[in-house]
């Protein structure tokens, strides 16, 4: 008999409503799955969850927050959402979005650390738009002529980076924008470097 054939009805709608949230690309946390099952607190629905694991019907990182992951799919990769980045004018960082997406690894030319929600259209020469998700692969140094997400000042932005003996510049790819040249005194950081995009339907 399969660990299916053996599931009560409750553990069998919590294995199905986490197969269709993962397949989805949403990993719901226990608060989530309490909330959904109407189960008095967390701890019902982490028993659920732990008994699907033992079973082999689900695997889990323990490393990540929302670590839920379907078996067998060693080609999805859990991306957290952390929040925006400028193309355009610097904003500040919306850091702390609980949003989790599973996507394809060979979406990215290398394998990304997060991910970040574009506002502007600085950019758009690159084909990265405005509400386009752009995976970031985190790295303090970056080659020049790379694109890079970078901090200014305790804010963040997405450019083309020129560095020189003489000057820093992050490059927009849109005529309308203008260059940013990090001014001396000014505290200035490479958060990670550009490794592909997620655009919504």
């Amino acid at each position: 008999m399969s660990p299916l054939d053996s599931l009560s009805p409750q553990r069998a709608a919590v294995l199905e409503f986490l197969r269709r949230e993962l397949a989805a690309g949403r990993a719901p946390t226990l608060a989530e799955i309490a909330h959904a099952f109407g189960f008095a607190s967390r701890n019902a629905a982490q028993k659920h969850v732990q008994a699907l694991v033992a079973d082999g019907l689900l695997e889990l990182d323990t490393g990540r927050k929302r670590g839920l992951r379907l078996p067998g799919r060693p080609d999805q990769l859990p991306l957290p959402v952390l929040g925006q980045v400028a193309a355009g004018q610097p904003i500040g960082a919306d850091i702390g979005s609980d949003a989790l997406l599973l996507l394809d690894r060979a979406l990215f030319s290398d394998r990304p650390d997060y991910l970040l929600q574009v506002k502007g259209d600085s950019m758009r020469d690159d084909g990265i738009l405005d509400g386009d998700l752009v995976a970031v692969k985190r790295a303090s140094e970056a080659r020049n002529g790379q694109v890079v997400v970078a901090r200014i000042d305790g804010e963040i932005t997405i450019k083309r980076l020129e560095r020189s003996t003489a000057r820093i510049r992050l490059l927009p790819r849109n005529p309308d924008h203008a260059p940013i040249e990090v001014r001396a005194g000014q505290e200035f950081a490479i958060e990670g470097v550009y490794c592909g995009l997620v655009r919504k339907g």
